[in-house]
């Protein structure tokens, strides 16, 4: 079988078949865009039909359910937000709770090894690096320890001192930090002349025998031989509070608001002195407070935002010019947000701090699609009536706008969804995909009856802002210079055919874009620049890449000054010598007696600094099994009354668990150890590495153990449950990308959007760590908003210049600029000063949201107006290919492709194109 045509013989029966699928496909494609662009077109027309309706249902809607969010509720929870929801430390915090209750603890160790509860913390230092220890700051913090101690909650009928609402001893006394007996014996010391006491660092003994660790109470300490503390820099005092029912937690959560004013009230009189107070609501007020120190920077920033707008809709013909579409635009997209947060309030949903980065999502998207129309109107003939100009507009700008909107609900749907194990994200996904669906619905609308209101204005010669009839020439020239200033305009008359397609023209950045950039970026001696430039920036690029860290760090999403930050920085410069005490929880009944399992337990606990209780409780079962050599029944009763009776090891009770089985024999069921490892100054690090590794060993030792501290809850996957909405973004994105390419009128035109959208993204991640920026919740939410800002600006200047016939690349890349370049160019100026205030916040969150949006934004500016517009001059497609001659009767020669088969049998596909 052979092909036949008007070019000839060209290949067997598969080249043949190939052309026709190809053909065919090419085809299907035009015919769906041409559908999809008719329906649209009608669209248009229904719509500026009955401007009235379109312009008012979305405020009423906006404003009906906008009003609900005047009673919204805040999320308390900082761990329900940006905890992983399903975490493996959240299981293992349940099983020790079952086995050692805070809210029942006889022991003298940390309540907040299990969960933090209630609790206020203050550490004291001084401005000069002075000893702690000396008799003047020792009296002074244990007189704030008596101050703090008598603090007191009024309630109606009584009133709560911490006595009340104290974690009991077994003796029925506050269980108070070591740190504070610490101090009293050394006051007694120095009351009674003894030179004999001395504090050991991190392990010291008090006068009753017993041993405790001091390595998260004393700070900067410097030691003699032998550990013998010589000074301390700093202090820290605890104090756990009960939380055992609601109006137990309601006490405790005012007493912990008054614990702080109390500690700030003590320092204004010890000014000597500086004290960092912190409590179990700290975090939780400080991750709101972003809001609220952020409210006056949103307003200069929608101040900054109206103006530009306005501003880049103006120009200097009165009756061209579209003030009030720039503002109507971003009334457009303020309205689809105000009904996103109306609807999220009345399902139940709580407010957050991240939900700041919505506005933006929505001013990056929204604002270019009202630029873009704009844009398609400016293409429009004049002498059109209004309804055939708003059908053209909907027609040449409602596909691509409608292909992005698409992206943006499969993209944020995906982080919406419950593969999203980040509950911050969830919500702000799910938040940002409502608020997009309705401003791609007010576009339509609200914007496209705007556009046909300003039509009318222009059609009948009124002035664009004040709707006055604008006089003639002639009559102007009677007039002051300042009303012909006011009054410019260009009637059609006036103007011949040749120039009709010019009108718009004076417009400053359609004239700069024509007139000077066009030309200057696709200049001959300009593109080796570029290229250069590129590679650099690829470069810098792939050096931040290499580096990126993880942000599991919750003081990385607080206000800057705050208690947060400021007790956090002091904690780290004092109290970076030991990490955080890690519980080490056996669950299973093991021979303790057995020498072999005592082995065990201290080879999976090597390598850590051990809290000499422990290590000598381990010890005390070695000394009874060997000098005893009883068996089980024998060994765990002495054991039992050896804990009961020795005082050195009195706050064991609840470290061992037995339980009495048949003939009165008891058995010990589960344990705990406490370990502290030994860090340096990346302490996050280390400890994330420390619970993996432990993890690990849990996995494969002989005991049955698990290891559990509250950070655990934050790091517990942390990583894979940060990068899974961006990785499943990412995905969507390229699935929809391939989908989309039946919906084009060229595949090509996917394949460089992928290329594009890969390359902004890369860079965005490597400069983000350049400047500091880790890889968190916050900036993997930015991140899956950067492929959709990038299709967003990108998309419709690559269709315009694959799509183009005849001519040179360089004819078509100066053509798809000019169509499309003002509209990104609008947006992005719009973008860029909306984001400047955000700068100024005093926020980590909104420092990391402005560094991530303004990388995002730089990037895709310069891959628009440098990057692609270069590269595309000389990669395919090529243009000279393209070309097609024509009759004289201006129509398309018939093709006719005959393909003739073994028995001669003659089959003619007839493919006509007008």
């Amino acid at each position: 079988m052979v092909l036949r045509g008007p070019w000839g013989s060209c290949g067997g029966p598969g080249a043949a078949l190939a052309l026709l699928r190809a053909l065919r496909t090419r085809m299907l494609r035009q015919v769906l865009h041409r559908g999809l662009g008719t329906s649209f077109s009608r669209l248009g027309h229904f719509v500026a039909s009955h401007p009235v309706f379109f312009a008012s249902a979305p405020v009423l809607i906006s404003i009906l359910l906008g009003a609900s969010f005047s009673r919204y509720q805040v999320e308390e929870s900082v761990e329900h937000l940006l905890a992983p929801t399903h975490s493996l430390a959240k299981i293992e915090r349940n099983l020790v709770d079952s086995l050692f209750p805070v809210n029942r603890s006889k022991h003298r160790l940390y309540s907040d090894l299990q969960t933090p509860g209630r609790y206020g913390r203050v550490i004291i230092t001084s401005f000069r690096k002075a000893n702690m220890l000396d008799q003047h700051h020792t009296d002074l913090i244990l007189k704030l320890h008596s101050a703090v101690t008598r603090i007191q909650v009024q309630r109606p009928g009584f009133n709560y001192t911490f006595a009340h609402i104290c974690i009991l001893n077994n003796d029925k006394t506050c269980i108070v930090d070591d740190i504070v007996h610490v101090l009293e014996e050394l006051k007694a010391a120095r009351s009674s002349n003894r030179t004999n006491f001395a504090i050991t660092y991190p392990i010291t003994h008090l006068k009753d025998g017993r041993e405790v660790y001091n390595g998260h109470q004393l700070g900067g300490v410097t030691v003699h031989s032998k550990d013998r503390v010589k000074s301390a820099e700093a202090i820290q005092l605890t104090y756990y509070l009960q939380a055992i029912n609601s109006l137990n937690d309601m006490v405790a959560e005012k007493w912990e608001s008054i614990f702080c004013d109390t500690v700030e009230l003590f320092q204004k009189s010890n000014r000597k002195v500086k004290m960092y107070p912190f409590t179990s609501s700290s975090l939780k007020e400080d991750f709101q407070k972003t809001s609220r120190v952020s409210e006056r920077y949103l307003i200069t920033s929608l101040v900054l935002v109206v103006t530009l707008a306005i501003l880049c809709c103006s120009m200097q013909d009165c009756v061209r010019s579209k003030p009030w579409l720039g503002l109507l635009g971003l009334l457009t997209v303020t309205l689809a947000t105000l009904t996103a947060a109306g609807i999220i309030n009345l399902t139940g949903g709580k407010y957050n701090s991240t939900f700041l980065g919505i506005p933006f999502v929505m001013l990056g998207h929204g604002l270019y699609g009202t630029f873009e129309m704009l844009s398609s109107w400016r293409k429009t003939k004049e002498d059109q009536h209004v309804k055939e100009r708003t059908a053209a507009v909907f027609a040449d700008s409602m596909l691509s706008f409608s292909l992005t909107t698409a992206m943006y609900l499969v993209t944020f749907g995906i982080g919406a969804s419950p593969f999203t194990n980040i509950e911050a994200a969830r919500i702000f996904c799910c938040n940002s995909c409502i608020a997009i669906f309705f401003n791609y619905l007010y576009v339509l609308s609200f914007y496209g009856s705007s556009l046909v209101f300003t039509g009318y204005i222009e059609n009948n010669y009124q002035h664009s802002i004040f709707c006055r009839k604008v006089p003639k020439p002639e009559v102007l020239q009677e007039k002051p210079a300042w009303y012909r200033f006011l009054l410019t305009a260009r009637f059609s008359e006036d103007t011949d055919d040749s120039e009709e397609t010019n009108t718009y023209e004076s417009h400053l950045l359609v004239w700069f874009l024509k007139r000077y950039y066009c030309d200057w970026i696709t200049n001959t001696y300009v593109k080796p620049f570029v290229v250069l430039f590129y590679l650099v920036y690829i470069s810098f690029a792939l050096m931040g890449y290499l580096q990126v860290s993880e942000g599991s760090d919750l003081s990385n999403i607080v206000a800057t000054a705050t208690r947060t930050i400021e007790y956090t920085t002091a904690q780290q410069k004092y109290f970076s010598n030991y990490s955080p005490v890690i519980g080490f929880y056996i669950y299973e009944s093991i021979e303790y007696w057995n020498t072999s399992v005592q082995e065990d337990v201290l080879e999976y606990t090597k390598g850590f600094v051990r809290i000499s209780w422990f290590e000598s409780y381990l010890n005390y079962l070695r000394k009874l099994n060997i000098s005893t050599g009883l068996p089980k029944k024998n060994f765990t009763d002495m054991l039992r009354n050896s804990f009961l009776k020795t005082p050195q090891f009195a706050h064991f009770s609840e470290d061992i668990i037995f339980s009495k089985k048949y003939n009165n024999e008891v058995d010990v069921v589960a344990s705990r150890m406490f370990l502290v490892a030994k860090t340096m100054e990346t302490k996050r690090e280390e400890l994330y590495d420390l619970l993996e590794t432990l993890r690990k060993l849990s996995l494969t030792s002989k005991v049955k153990f698990i290891v559990f501290n509250p950070s655990f809850v934050y790091m517990d996957r942390y990583a894979s449950s940060v990068g899974a909405p961006l990785q499943n973004s990412c995905i969507s994105a390229l699935f929809l990308l391939f989908f989309s390419a039946f919906l084009v009128a060229d595949s090509l035109i996917n394949v460089w959007l992928t290329l594009t959208v890969a390359s902004v993204e890369f860079g965005v991640i490597g400069f983000m760590t350049l400047w500091k920026v880790e890889l968190d919740c916050i900036s993997v939410l930015c991140l899956i908003y950067g492929i959709n800002y990038t299709i967003d600006n990108c998309a419709p200047l690559l269709s315009t210049f694959v799509l183009g016939k005849e001519f040179t690349r360089t004819k078509w890349v100066k053509n798809a600029l000019e169509v499309h370049g003002v509209a990104i160019l609008q947006s992005y100026l719009c973008y860029i000063v909306g984001l400047i205030p955000l700068a100024a916040v005093p926020s980590n969150l909104t420092r990391t949201l402005f560094r991530c949006l303004f990388l995002i934004a730089l990037v895709t500016f310069f891959h628009c107006f440098a990057i692609l517009p270069v590269i595309l001059t000389f990669l395919p497609p090529s243009k000279k290919k393209r070309k097609e001659k024509k009759n004289p009767e201006n129509r398309e020669e018939i093709e006719c492709v005959e393909m003739v088969d073994m028995d001669s049998t003659r089959v003619v596909d007839q493919i006509t194109t007008v």
